[in-house]
């Protein structure tokens, strides 16, 4: 999975609610459909994205498409996440202490 895809898939709000309710365990697109204010097919549109972005798998029980989140897609994303933020929080540690440098030599 492509971070840039799963994170693109997940900013459509339907989208983001359809992988909220597939992470507390698998359903079908009936069962998900009766939970949203979106039709069936728009359902089945939604989870075609987010099976492209490598999100969700689907598997076949009887006659019914069973979705369900990738775990692995899961921790790609939480890692990247992580990595952002650490990248992000020791720039601003950086930017902070440079401004409180000046700070204290600007005073002499």
């Amino acid at each position: 999975m492509a971070y840039g895809n799963g994170i693109a898939a997940l900013g459509d709000p339907t989208r983001r609610t359809i992988f909220e309710l597939l992470g507390v365990g698998p359903r079908s697109v009936g069962d998900l459909a009766g939970e949203l204010p979106v039709s069936r097919p728009a359902v089945s549109q939604h989870l075609r994205v987010l099976k492209d972005a490598g999100l969700v798998s689907e598997s076949r029980v009887g006659t019914r498409r069973v979705y369900r989140v990738e775990p692995g897609a899961v921790a790609e994303l939480r890692t990247y996440f992580d990595e952002f933020w650490t990248q992000a929080l020791a720039a601003f540690k950086t930017a902070a202490e440079s401004e409180l440098e000046g700070e204290q030599h600007g005073s002499n």
